[in-house]
């Protein structure tokens, strides 16, 4: 791990325009890439105490072993010259907007005599007019087989139009009529042209006007009572219809415009892109990529605006739209709309939806994204072999003689040090058991302790496990309880004889895990040396850097950022983290019920106790009505129009705040 201040340029030698800056390793290798409105200001702001950085940041400064840059003139050359650079050097430390399959275009050889429409995947090539991406292969061909009816226009490949221009017979679709068969003469170079020209039109949104048009040409022929025409165009307009059923309009004034949303989460990032053409939804795109670079929403949408539309080539028409909806604007957006306006050659604008279909739009491509999110973690969390994996790093990493088949992490919860809650939460094979998950009150801990509040919680977990292996042994002796020791060799009964089940405190972990750092962790082992208990591994995870502690050791052990098995130990911290809060906020809740109520003419503690144990929280008391809180054992009308004057003159403050205990900002439920 590299020193920072070791290959630190001296400030004045850092240019204060605008560039383009490289971190490199020891090899030499790239690892990050950025960019600069003002070089000298964004490069310092690397070089500063480690502790200060954020935790992305602080591994790639690390990991770096020197940095260089480049001097542009413009925002907009930097944002194309970064653009270059992450597209050579493919860095590391750079999110990377990539898809782990590659999506269907509809494609148009124009550059050809006799044009031809395929579906296919991979880089664009000149001299094609490409559509899409879409989601489905299957989906653009069974749209295409419908439209050639209407235009019937060059499908197959090279070889087999050579073929049948060489043996003067047209394949089978020449003789179906979805082919004009140019390839035997039966059409010139120049109509097949217009045929081509006409199937593109209506692929890019401008499908009102051909509806029309064969809608008026069906009326003429049945006028002249040319029934048979009619009865063609007749077939070709519903296979229009059908087609235009799958390309709902969802933008009433036939915009072309990008719709963009993401879904993060401290770790990953889900993207979702509708393109929508003509006012219709043309395709879409989805991925989930690592968060590797420090920043929020709108340095994320930067990044995803940069590798996706900076490469886009120029003669690719509609590659860039004329709208990009974000969920958030990114840093120096004017200078993103200078950039792609030069690429598509007219003004384009980046911006968030505020209301109406637009906004909606965004709103479904938003859910698209959570879910994606959701789908990917599910997946990556029930995958047996992933499981497997992190398992097995864990173990390798942390030394321990056998994986850790049962991983038991701990939290601390509390508000300046009152209502002061912890939470166990247990993962069996990798999975979340949470009918084993239990919760704490610190009670032995005075004000805001969180290191004594780990020594309590350990404690009293392993005296609970040494408690449930005595009993459990003297029952399988036939000895009184009051005899029992803390079990034999022979190990001890887990299993109730009398209820049948599992004495669930009675299982030794594979793992312990804190929440914290280095004075987490010495607590948590003091604990449990502090009992006997010599035999179980404890390791913490600080949110900070991400970083696991050993008890007495200096330095962290350091798991690869795409680890599964960090990735695991992430999901049991952040499961036991939320487990914590969940439960400070149900009790916090209930203290506030109850003082609320302190003041009210005839209403004890026990029937005080009675109401905050049937309503539960005081949101629910609060939209009570008299009748119901009437109904409640032991509280009767004047005593249930006592309490509800009472929540009314307190004005509902009282219980509608709830404390977020990882930033301690009071925030509104």
């Amino acid at each position: 791990m590299a020193n920072p201040a070791s290959y630190r340029p001296k400030t004045g030698e850092i240019p204060t325009q605008p560039g383009v800056y490289k971190f490199r390793d020891a090899r030499g290798r790239v690892i990050y890439v950025g960019k600069a409105k003002n070089l000298r200001a964004r490069l310092s702001s690397y070089f500063q105490d480690i502790g200060n950085l954020h935790s992305r940041t602080a591994a790639m400064v690390t990991s770096a072993a020197g940095v260089e840059w480049t001097v542009v003139n413009t925002e907009v050359e930097a944002l194309q010259l970064e653009y270059s650079w992450i597209k050579e050097f493919d860095p590391r430390y750079n999110v990377k907007y990539r898809d782990d399959k590659s999506y269907p275009w509809l494609a148009v050889t124009v550059g050809e005599e006799f044009p031809r429409v395929m579906v296919g995947r991979g880089a664009k090539k000149k001299g094609t007019r490409y559509f899409g991406p879409y989601s489905h292969a299957w989906a653009i061909r069974e749209t295409v087989d419908q439209l050639l009816r209407v235009f019937p226009m060059r499908s197959c490949s090279n070889g087999v139009f050579k073929r049948s221009g060489q043996i003067g017979r047209p394949c089978l679709l020449g003789y179906i009529d979805k082919c004009s068969a140019p390839c035997v003469g039966n059409i010139s170079a120049e109509d097949h042209r217009a045929i081509v020209d006409d199937f593109c039109d209506f692929m890019a949104g401008h499908t009102n006007t051909f509806v029309k048009r064969i809608r008026d040409e069906m009326y003429a022929a049945s006028e002249e009572l040319d029934f048979e025409r009619a009865a063609r165009l007749r077939d070709d307009l519903g296979a229009v219809e059908k087609a235009l059923e799958k390309q709902a309009v969802v933008l009433g004034d036939g915009t072309d415009a990008d719709v963009i949303a993401l879904a993060e989460d401290p770790l990953e990032v889900a993207v979702q892109i509708f393109y929508v053409r003509g006012g219709r939804i043309r395709g879409q795109r989805g991925w989930v990529a690592d968060r590797v670079e420090e920043g929020g929403t709108p340095e994320l949408v930067e990044q995803f605006l940069l590798q996706l539309y900076a490469g886009a080539d120029d003669r690719d028409e509609g590659a860039v739209p004329r709208e990009i909806l974000v969920p958030a604007l990114p840093p120096e957006h004017e200078v993103f709309e200078e950039l792609l306006s030069e690429r598509r050659g007219s003004r384009v604008r980046i911006r968030i939806p505020q209301r109406g279909d637009k906004r909606t739009l965004q709103e479904t491509v938003a859910r698209n994204a959570g879910q994606a999110l959701m789908m990917h973690k599910t997946k990556r969390g029930t995958d047996l072999t992933s499981r497997n994996r992190a398992l097995e790093e864990i173990q390798q990493h942390l030394g321990l003689d056998e994986a850790p088949l049962r991983i038991e992490c701990y939290d601390i919860s509390n508000l300046q040090g009152t209502e002061v809650v912890a939470s166990m939460v247990v993962f069996e094979d990798g999975l979340p058991r949470k009918s084993e998950y239990r919760r704490f009150v610190i009670r032995g801990v005075q004000g805001q302790n969180d290191v004594a509040s780990m020594h309590e919680v350990i404690t009293r977990r392993f005296r609970r496990m040494l408690d449930e292996q005595a009993r459990s042994s003297a029952l399988r002796d036939g000895s009184s309880l009051a005899s029992s020791g803390t079990g034999d060799e022979s190990g001890p009964m887990l299993v109730d004889p009398e209820t049948g089940r599992p004495r669930k405190f009675a299982y030794a972990p594979g793992l312990v895990v804190v929440d914290g750092g280095p004075p987490q962790v010495a607590a948590a082992q003091a604990a449990m040396r502090e009992l006997g208990v010599v035999d179980i591994p404890v390791c913490g995870l600080a949110k900070r850097l991400e970083e696991v502690w050993l008890p007495e050791q200096e330095d962290p052990v350091i798991f690869a950022r795409t680890s599964e098995g960090l990735y695991l130990l992430q999901r049991v911290r952040d499961e036991a983290h939320r487990f914590a809060i969940t439960h400070h906020r149900s009790r916090r809740s209930k203290s506030m019920v109850e003082s609320l109520l302190d003041d009210v003419p005839g209403l004890g503690e026990v029937r005080r106790k009675t109401l905050v144990k049937h309503f539960g929280s005081l949101k629910k008391l609060r939209v009570a009505e008299v009748g119901e809180i009437a109904q409640v054992p032991g509280i009767g009308p004047r005593t249930a129009a006592a309490i509800k004057d009472a929540i009314e003159r307190a004005g509902g403050q009282t219980g509608r705040q709830s404390v977020n205990t990882a930033t301690g900002e009071i925030q509104e439920d």
